[in-house]
């Protein structure tokens, strides 16, 4: 089945296959066709180009429907590649405590935070968990994104544990969406290990890696490193397990201070090291040429009132940069990239390209999808998003309050 958009006002982020991701001064080039139409078939981007060469196409009678996109703009879908979207409840009264004065690491003290959710979901069946995850990747399909990662990390148990990832292999076997799933067993130090950390890290690098493993529910493993949490040598304990069973790793660094996390995440190869508020010379000199993506979470830091990564420097610097939303109960919950992208723009001094790319083609690389997802490409899937009739792409994050967006096509399938 083959549709067809055609009169396409700005068909944006088109680009070569071969572009894995783009850095530094790069990330500030779009490239935008004008006046264009895009053919997909069975979900697949089979052609684009000017309106005028439409009439090259090959089309036939395998035409499921053409769609007038005239003054309207078409994006690749957003990928997202950090978020905790399987959780089982919200946590607004920790809001409420923040307000009255309680940092992030005090409420944790308390038993708050991912201690919170990880007793919560406990009683949660696999069912009920995976019926209020699934409704949640529906308002963010809607939202545009047609790519993710999900982390488990709120279980602390095997047992629970293992119930997230299930349920996460259950909603990529059942959504349109791409979707990537990462073993975050080393979240948090569970309540009853306190007072001897070493049995709970035992526990995840003999117990639950190779439950993890055995079943297939994971393709990345990823650690807390920072301040409060895990230690680097913690982590390198964990990670070292993890790639024995072939997970490669993506961490949690540096979001509450200097945490060693991105010199651990780099040794390690990870794909991505994700947060960043704390981010200096240092790390920005370990950072570059290495294949490991920085990730930037604005959702969080805006939710949370903290510093700022030092995005600008890092871009000054030659690296590259991605967003994501960090989807969760804690400290985003919210999964709209398209606000991501506006926070980009208004916190962090990123132009319009700048977060384009970091919300695509860079994204996508951080969730190891850039071959599939993230660009305007033949080959790579249909996963896009049409908007309403805008003056032009820098009018998405202009709008920061709205959802600009009018339809969604993922694998195919109307959204």
């Amino acid at each position: 089945m083959r549709i067809v958009l055609e009169n396409i006002k700005e068909l944006v982020q088109v680009a070569d296959c071969t572009v894995k991701y783009k850095a530094g001064q790069d990330m500030s080039v779009l490239n935008v066709m004008r006046d264009a139409y895009l053919v997909m078939r069975d979900g697949i981007i089979e052609g684009f180009g000017p309106m005028d060469h439409l009439n090259d196409e090959k089309l036939d009678n395998d035409v499921l429907m053409e769609l007038d996109c005239s003054g309207r703009l078409v994006f690749p879908a957003y990928c997202d590649p950090h978020t905790h979207l399987v959780f089982p409840a919200s946590r607004e009264q920790e809001f409420v405590d923040r307000i009255n004065g309680l940092s992030y690491q005090e409420i944790a003290r308390r038993g708050g935070g991912i201690l919170n959710s990880a007793k919560t979901l406990q009683a949660y069946s696999e069912d009920e968990l995976f019926d209020a995850s699934m409704k949640r990747l529906h308002e963010i399909a809607l939202l545009g994104t047609g790519a993710l990662e999900i982390k488990s990390g709120y279980g602390l148990t095997t047992e629970s544990e293992l119930k997230m990832l299930r349920v996460i292999r259950r909603l990529k076997e059942t959504s349109p969406m791409v979707i990537k799933s990462t073993f975050l067993g080393a979240h948090a130090i569970p309540e009853i290990y306190l007072s001897d950390r070493q049995k709970y890290i035992e526990m995840i690098v003999h117990e639950m890696i190779p439950q993890v493993a055995a079943e297939e529910l994971a393709d990345y493993i990823d650690v807390f490193c920072d301040l409060g949490f895990f230690t680097p040598i913690e982590t390198e304990q964990i990670l070292m397990a993890g790639i024995k069973y072939g997970l490669r790793p993506k961490i949690h660094a540096n979001e509450l201070g200097f945490s060693g996390g991105v010199q651990v995440g780099v040794k390690y190869n990870a794909l991505s090291v994700d947060h960043l508020e704390y981010v200096g010379d240092d790390e920005i000199q370990f950072l570059k040429g290495t294949e490991t993506m920085p990730v930037v979470l604005p959702g969080a830091a805006f939710f949370l009132n903290m510093p700022q990564s030092p995005v600008r420097q890092m871009i000054t610097a030659g690296l590259p940069v991605a967003l994501a939303s960090d989807f969760n109960p804690g400290s985003s919950p919210s999964g709209n990239m398209n606000f991501v992208q506006s926070l980009g723009c208004i916190n962090y001094k990123m132009t319009p390209e700048e977060t384009v790319n970091a919300t695509t083609i860079n994204a996508a690389y951080a969730m190891g999808v850039e071959g599939i997802c993230g660009s305007i490409c033949e080959g790579k899937l249909g996963n896009l998003f049409i908007t309403r009739e805008l003056p032009g792409y820098a009018s998405v994050p202009y709008y920061f309050g709205s959802n600009l967006i009018e339809t969604v096509i993922l694998d195919g399938e109307f959204i």
